[in-house]
């Protein structure tokens, strides 16, 4: 594998250059004296970020856009092997690192590097932790996978040995990691047209955790079905954390107050030490701040620091992001495409003042509708009245037989109040429709479905 050396800047090009992640690692080279230039599909707010900081953008991927002076080629998983611009790579002999292999890379340049993984809730915690490094003023690099106003986007490029990045584990990308700490928030089925079932992503997990070296830490949900699996032989140092107090770090009392926001008794060992309030909702993130909690402790930073912090982590875009009202009723967006996720949000919901609970779900990807059917079909059943969108293919072609109008028929059989349109367009004139004062409306999933809850508020 080609290494890079980060003392000795170079030219790094990106395929992909516009993605959440990959432009946030090209950010943090052109800091670090790089020379960047990279491709994408369509101009965005990230790829002008990254033209106005003095990366070289082109839109198309064409073979053309190999230019002379190139010294390596970063890739994502999204890019076909008959992609025309990696095939010139190729032809030229261009050294190729995939996006996972330049961020593993990356890790060893600073004393602290911090890994989030999880199936689920890792922007959140990530971004919780943010706030705490940065009201601790450790200076963190962070790399986070979803918009964060604390950080002024998606990456923060700091002067401390701290770097902070979420672990994404489709495709075992973050197997190509080197951390010193890291998390892990849960582990379920899910990226199944990779994984072949539970025990292929466990041993997975198995594998994230055993790169921790022998002082380093990993610090893992305690209720993982498999968590013996995942902690097997390692010599690495182990927290856990949850709702049991015989766990080393737990939460009890949880309430929430007004606005649906959470507060628990934090407890060590069992052991009473002080109450944590959190501006979000939910119980998943009560455990994704506890999380945090432990490895801000690790830093070093204060439970006072860190209590601070937390108070001032308001949510990422498209997590539980409340858009705006129309007519009386409040529009919130969540990124929510698995059905623990969809749970998770619904049940977080049940403590936001509201009358009647819409969900507009569009379902994100083939395979997965397909797999997990019938748990969306449960999940959904926390919302008074469900709309389906059509599937998100993203990366697919074959429908496997499965379809949103199915999942609404599915609820409906239940005795379940559910809906397909099977347009944007009609989506929005029903809920403008059928909304009343008072209710709160979910736009959910991984998709474009975002696109309903802005049109609504522009109308």
């Amino acid at each position: 594998m080609y290494k890079i050396n980060f003392k000795n800047p170079e030219h790094v090009h990106f395929i992909g250059i516009g993605g959440i992640s990959m432009s946030g690692l090209a950010e943090v080279l052109l800091n670090e004296g790089f020379t960047i230039s990279g491709s994408d599909f369509k101009e965005s707010p990230l790829t002008r970020h990254l033209a106005e900081k003095g990366a070289a953008v082109f839109y198309g991927q064409k073979a053309s856009n190999i230019i002379d002076g190139i010294d390596v080629v970063v890739y994502t998983a999204a890019i076909h092997k008959d992609n025309e611009e990696l095939i010139a790579a190729q032809n030229q002999n261009l050294p190729l690192l995939t996006r996972a292999e330049l961020l593993g890379q990356l890790m060893t340049n600073y004393e602290i590097p911090i890994a989030v993984a999880g199936t689920h809730g890792k922007t959140t915690t990530t971004s919780m932790l943010s706030h705490a490094l940065l009201e601790g003023e450790l200076d963190p690099t962070v790399s986070v996978g979803g918009i964060l106003k604390k950080i002024g986007g998606n990456i923060r490029v700091g002067n401390s040995e701290i770097f902070l990045t979420e672990a994404c584990e489709y495709t075992n990308s973050f197997l190509s990691f080197l951390p010193k700490i890291g998390i892990i928030l849960n582990v379920e089925e899910d990226h199944l047209d990779f994984f072949s079932d539970l025990n292929h992503i466990l041993d997975s997990f198995h594998r994230f955790a055993k790169l921790l070296p022998n002082d380093g830490s990993l610090i893992i949900n305690g209720d993982i079905k498999g968590l013996e699996t995942i902690t097997a032989d390692l010599s690495c140092q182990i927290i856990t954390y949850g709702l049991d107090p015989s766990m080393d770090y737990s939460a009890a009392n949880i309430a929430y107050d007004e606005k649906g926001n959470a507060s628990y008794d934090l407890l060590k060992k069992g052991i009473f030490v002080r109450r944590i309030e959190l501006a979000v909702n939910g119980e998943h993130n009560v455990l994704n701040s506890l999380a945090a909690v432990i490895t801000g402790e690790l830093v070093g930073l204060s439970l006072d620091t860190i209590q601070a912090g937390l108070l001032s982590f308001e949510g990422t875009g498209r997590r539980f992001e409340h858009k705006g009202d129309k007519n009386g009723f409040t529009i919130i967006d969540d990124y929510a495409h698995h059905p623990t996720e969809i749970r998770a949000t619904l049940e977080a919901a049940k403590h936001y003042p509201h009358e009647q609970l819409w969900c507009i779900f569009q379902p994100h990807t083939y395979t997965r509708t397909k797999a997990l059917f019938h748990e969306f079909v449960d999940a959904l059943t926390l919302a008074d009245h469900v709309i389906m969108a059509d599937i998100y293919a993203a990366r697919e072609t074959d429908t496997l037989g499965v379809s949103s109008k199915q999942l609404a028929t599915a609820l409906k059989e239940k005795g379940y109040d559910a809906y397909y349109l099977n347009s944007f367009e009609k989506i929005e004139q029903f809920a403008l429709e059928n909304c009343k004062k008072g209710d709160v409306l979910i736009t959910m999933g991984a998709g474009d479905v975002v696109n309903i809850g802005d049109s609504i508020l522009k109308d």
